[in-house]
């Protein structure tokens, strides 16, 4: 291992976490977010819906959110650079422990940043939503 590896892999990875735009809020084809019946009822209560509402409105098979037309997850905010998760505190387990205690793919594998990138800089460019309209994504 050499001196830059061995420092990279010493990091908490999870502080760029706070910096990123949501690279991997974006579903690449083959990758699939994996919602538990235990990550549905903490959406629920989030949203003071039943499991059934939740899985009905946003669910697009038993285990998987719906996406948007550009790949992205359905609780994903646009029009923001921060804070773009609309469900941070009730988000899955597996969007919670990403990337595992490792380094996040993002920041070192170019096909992913080519992939994901202009989906991102599109979604920023669209218009912000104002606070009257931020959790209209449950109606």
């Amino acid at each position: 291992m050499t001196d830059s590896s061995a420092s990279l892999a010493s990091l908490d990875h999870s502080i760029y976490c706070n910096f990123c735009p949501g690279y991997c809020c974006y579903r690449l084809p083959g990758s699939t977010l994996f919602v538990t019946a235990l990550d549905i009822n903490r959406i629920a209560r989030h949203f003071n819906l039943s499991d059934g509402e939740v899985r009905k409105r946003f669910m697009e098979s038993r285990n998987t959110f719906k996406t948007r037309e550009d790949g992205s997850c359905v609780f994903l905010r646009n029009g923001v650079f921060e804070k773009r998760c609309s469900i941070h505190s009730a988000r899955p387990r597996q969007c919670t422990e990403f990337p595992y205690g490792k380094p996040c793919p993002y920041l070192y594998r170019q096909d992913l940043l080519q992939r994901i990138h202009p989906r991102l800089l599109a979604s920023l460019a669209a218009p912000c939503p104002d606070q009257s309209t931020a959790s209209s994504s449950i109606d």
